[in-house]
């Protein structure tokens, strides 16, 4: 559900040279000066439940929130990214970010759930200090029942302090795990495990509660 105390309206920048950025713009009553983009997982879109709930409510507390579809969604409404498609999905964040830095003189933040934090902690690594933090949602640390594949190789570079949110139940990765991949990062990080939860984080017991959790615990981060 919508807070009635915002609006949510379309949302599109095709500026010259950058990749088209398409998505819902959260505009709050009582706006403060930061923006937090939100962006999905391989296999949703923007309008992803988890991403609405936690527009919602990052909105209802001052921000103003972009969920945005990567460039791979723009082009297929279905499927997973093609191979390939990486580059091209960071390029559609950079666009994101610099669509709100027109629009805004306070802070941005940048969040995704599961591909679409990876591609945000791949951005930041390639471009430190483009955003002011990192909101990882379910981050994939590895294919499920593939331990051994670790996609952490760029973690070392990342420099942006970054809060995870993990499901104690992600097949992607064991809290256990998620503590020893972050141990990687010199950049300040923060887990908050969602107990009862898988990789969507977001199920019908928590569906109140668990938006706020994460609202408070990336408020009190992102001081």
């Amino acid at each position: 559900m919508i807070d009635p105390t915002q609006s949510v309206e379309p949302f599109m920048d095709a500026s010259p040279n950058a990749v088209t950025v398409r998505g819902f713009l959260h505009r709050p009553s009582s706006p403060s000066r930061n923006w937090l983009i939100l962006t999905h997982g391989a296999g949703s879109n923007c309008d992803a439940p988890l991403l609405v709930t936690l527009a919602n409510a990052f909105c209802a507390s001052g921000l103003t929130v972009l969920r945005c579809d990567l460039p791979f969604r723009q082009l297929r409404p279905h499927g997973p990214p093609p191979r390939g498609s990486a580059e091209r999905d960071q390029g559609g964040l950079r666009a994101a970010v610099a669509s709100a830095r027109r629009q805004n003189s306070g802070r941005v933040f940048l969040g995704g759930h599961s591909y679409g934090g990876r591609q945000a902690t791949l951005l930041a690594v390639a471009e430190p200090g483009l955003v002011d933090r990192l909101l990882l949602l379910s981050y994939p640390l590895h294919p499920p029942q593939r331990p051994s594949e670790l996609r952490t190789a760029h973690f070392g570079n990342l420099q942006t302090p970054a809060l995870f949110v993990h499901g104690a139940r992600d097949g992607f990765g064991s809290i256990a795990e998620m503590e020893a991949a972050m141990a990687l990062i010199s950049a300040r990080t923060q887990l908050l495990p969602i107990v009862g939860a898988g990789h969507e984080l977001l199920t019908r017991r928590n569906r109140d509660e668990m938006p706020i959790t994460v609202l408070e615990a990336f408020g009190s981060f992102a001081r």
